[in-house]
């Protein structure tokens, strides 16, 4: 059961939190970070799987390719925003996480563009 491996790691960590930032709170913010880089390492080969699904059920579906990887990079670039975000939170520095999130949600409307505008000449060519 890797969830439970994950959130024993995650308990850990917050009690031996709770004891180090009082005292050194940027001991905190790198223990921080170091467990949830270990927990992205825990489920990263659960990943993969769900990856290499993806693709066969768009080579199914004969779903441009394109557009597959434009997905998966849009949704690397919302968990990868959201966890710089959570460790600037960590570290008390809102307005730096507001800018990440801010910065990952320019760069998914950035990369959505192409399939907006696939989208639409779809509804236009239907019309």
């Amino acid at each position: 059961m890797e969830i439970a491996q994950v959130v024993g790691l995650a308990i850990v960590a917050v009690v031996l939190l709770l004891f180090i930032r009082p005292q050194r709170p940027e001991m905190a913010v790198l223990l921080s970070l170091v467990v949830g880089v270990a927990i992205f390492f825990m489920v990263v080969q659960r990943l993969e799987a769900v990856i290499d699904f993806l693709r066969d059920l768009a080579g199914r579906a004969r779903v441009d390719s394109l557009f597959l990887n434009t997905i998966l990079k849009i949704i690397g670039i919302a968990y990868i925003a959201e966890i710089g975000a959570q460790v600037c939170r960590d570290a008390q520095e809102t307005a730096i996480a507001g800018k990440v999130e801010l910065a990952g949600k320019l760069l998914i409307l950035f990369l959505a563009m192409p399939i907006v505008m696939a989208i639409l000449e779809a509804v236009l060519n239907i019309i």
